[in-house]
């Protein structure tokens, strides 16, 4: 249980003190290990450890709940179709209507990005991220007695108002426990996560398919039911063990927690830490150079959204039809899982985010343009590429969202900051609703991988273009006060 913070010690005051004036140490401090910081290894090892055994299973687990329950709807769309017991033939709902209802949910999602980070700081951590997600999963439950598409549409609306300060909250929690080379593989674990979801989706969807006219619900109904039942009860745990602040866990000890604060004292957010004022809004809001990590993370939004929105249907334009088409969903978002985690790592591992990003998104592109390119009945060569692509678009997202916090420089600013940057993903993902369309199926859905495949490409340019700035910014002072860039 969340217990009352608790004074550790002056040294914990001290570091604290020095945390308000919000500054990083040099690059080669931030980068140091922690025998050239001054910990002792063994003792911060094993302080991490513990960390990640309470906190990083958990975040996972909060964050494949959210996203089975955001994507499940394109299992929806096609699920017992030959049987016309589907979501749109029920709902009496067009491929119009349906992507209407796609495209709300992430304008939901868009707004209140921002004010959640912020409500997360205000609640804790613990109380907000619970309440959220006992929110979305019954919401998600309520989705399965929709009976026209209004209200299908209202429902998704709602949804993404309650999704939507999940995975920023979730990047911003990390950066109260983790130093910044500690956090892109921990960020990479719970996004990886997702393409475990979509393979659970496609599993489950199977499954479930069976139960199709069971107790009178079609099977569409079910899904949304079965799935958005674990959320809420989950909700509850949420609430009584996701850790808020190290300076406030009872499962560590007086030391660790000291510990805990000095080795984030240059780097890290803290529970008690000032809130953000205008002043440092203002800098973060009119930064240039975060907009450019902004309109980055734009690019891969697209991708991120069409591939979690659409595989199901994409997948069932390969030659599988019906109960088969989901079950064939499963193998893209299985390589993208064990990809994504070890890019995460390598990243980390060589300090190189930008590269890692600019490598696996253009491998992503080289997958959605050969499926472009390739005959339309070319079923094995085009699920081939499929797995490539979605390799290639989900593995370069978090060593994106490391490179973005490993250079904010105010540590009240980056719940904003991280918030913005998501953000900004919103109206990609809404592209990413419309390029898929229906009446292109029979052709293999030349729009949707072409316009996958651009802006792949625009997202590795931006990161080289980014990297090769920090890396002049370096060589001329770096962003002043001994502060570098990473790259």
């Amino acid at each position: 249980m969340v217990v009352e913070k608790e004074a550790v010690s002056n040294d914990m005051g001290d570091v604290n003190g020095d945390l308000e004036g919000g500054k990083q140490q040099a690059s080669d401090d931030a980068y140091a290990t922690d025998d050239q910081l001054g910990f002792d290894p063994a003792l911060s090892k094993a302080l991490v450890r513990k960390q990640d055994l309470r906190i990083v299973p958990l975040s996972a687990a909060i964050y494949l709940l959210c996203y089975l329950d955001r994507s499940n709807i394109g299992n929806a769309k096609v699920l017992n179709a030959s049987t016309k017991n589907d979501l749109l033939t029920e709902t009496k709902m067009t491929a119009y209507q349906y992507t209407i209802a796609l495209m709300v949910f992430l304008i939901a999602y868009a707004l209140f990005e921002v004010p959640s980070n912020y409500f997360l700081k205000k609640l804790r951590p613990s109380r907000w991220i619970a309440f959220l997600m006992f929110s979305w999963g019954a919401i998600t439950v309520g989705l399965g007695g929709s009976n026209n598409a209004a209200t299908v549409t209202a429902v998704r609306f709602l949804l993404g108002v309650f999704e939507a300060g999940l995975f920023p909250g979730l990047v911003y929690y990390l950066t109260f426990w983790y130093r910044t080379e500690e956090r892109s593989i921990r960020v990479a674990t719970i996004l990886a996560s997702a393409t475990l979801a979509g393979a659970f989706g496609g599993a489950i969807a199977f499954g479930v398919g069976h139960m199709n006219r069971a107790a009178g619900l079609s099977g569409w109904r079910w899904l949304f039911i079965l799935e958005g039942i674990p959320s809420v009860i989950s909700s509850v745990f949420v609430y009584f063990y996701l850790p808020d602040y190290p300076e406030t866990a009872s499962w560590l000890s007086p030391e660790e927690k000291a510990l805990a604060a000095r080795r984030l004292a240059d780097q890290g957010s803290h529970g008690d830490s000032k809130a953000l004022t205008w002043a440092e809004a203002k800098d973060t809001l009119l930064e240039w150079r975060l907009w450019a990590h902004y309109i980055i993370y734009f690019g891969i939004s697209t991708p991120f959204s069409s591939l979690s929105l659409f595989t199901p249907s994409i997948t069932a334009g390969l030659g599988f039809e019906n109960l088969t088409a989901q079950l064939m969903t499963v193998p893209p978002y299985a390589a993208a899982y064990v990809v994504t985690l070890l890019v995460a790592l390598s990243g980390d591992h060589f300090n190189a985010r930008a590269i890692h990003s600019a490598v696996f998104s253009t491998i992503g592109a080289i997958g959605f343009l050969a499926s472009a390119l390739l005959p339309v009945d070319a079923y094995s060569q085009r699920y081939g590429c499929l797995i490539v692509a979605a390799s290639g678009a989900f593995a370069c997202i978090p060593p994106l969202l490391g490179w973005l916090s490993s250079n904010l420089h105010s540590t009240a600013a980056i719940g904003l900051a991280i918030a913005l940057n998501i953000s900004m993903g919103a109206p990609g993902q809404i592209v990413g609703v419309w390029i898929y369309k229906a009446n292109e199926a029979a052709k293999g859905y030349p729009t949707g991988h072409w316009t996958n495949a651009g802006l792949l490409f625009f997202v590795a340019a931006g990161c080289i273009s980014m990297h090769f700035y920090y890396v002049w910014r370096n060589r001329n002072g770096g962003a002043g006060n001994g502060v570098m860039f990473s790259y």
